[in-house]
């Protein structure tokens, strides 16, 4: 699995899950649950991976929907 979004915005997840989804693309949300082990409030980011086989193709839906990946 390859990194496509590092963020802190839990809407901008939910907004890149739906676009993927659209296209028929997996894709699993990592560091969910670090801020509660770490007591912050949202301060960590989250990842969100898809397959390596798809991350070109990820990517190009991000480009095309103006969504900054952050990397």
């Amino acid at each position: 699995m390859r990194e496509l979004l590092r963020t802190t915005d839990p809407t901008v997840i939910a907004f890149v899950t739906a676009l993927l989804d659209g296209e028929g693309i997996d894709c699993f949300q990592m560091d969910v649950h670090m801020s509660v082990l770490e007591g912050s409030l949202g301060i960590l980011p989250r990842r969100l991976m898809v397959r390596d086989s798809d991350h070109f193709r990820a990517s190009a839906v991000l480009r095309d929907n103006d969504v900054e990946t952050g990397m």
